[in-house]
């Protein structure tokens, strides 16, 4: 898989998804669109359509986790945590393929 989910962000993702009374059978969404002041920008959402040839689907932590094909190509080895603290709360990439990140996390480049 080419993401990896920390147990502390899927607790979150779960947490998410029951508050929402979102079905069983919704993932997580992980990818990557054209965007943001570095070139790239992270994309987190919830689907409940996973097709297994276009996507890498994984469980995680209990949760299942979908990335496609094209995105997985610049997010192999990312690791995506949940940060909360009194400076900020969110999620966070850690991303070995980045060669420049934006000052607030959410954009970058390759």
């Amino acid at each position: 898989m080419s993401v990896i989910v920390t147990e502390k962000a899927a607790s979150e993702i779960k947490r998410v998804i029951e508050g929402q009374n979102m079905p069983e059978t919704t993932c997580l969404r992980i990818g990557v669109a054209g965007g943001g002041c570095s070139g790239f920008q992270y994309s987190l959402g919830f689907d409940e359509n996973v097709d297994k040839a276009k996507d890498h689907v994984s469980d995680q932590h209990g949760i299942s986790v979908a990335v496609d094909k094209k995105s997985s190509l610049y997010l192999d080895g990312t690791t995506i945590d949940f940060h909360e603290g009194l400076d900020k709360r969110g999620f966070v990439f850690n991303n070995p393929n980045a060669v420049k990140s934006c000052g607030c996390g959410s954009s970058f480049s390759c």
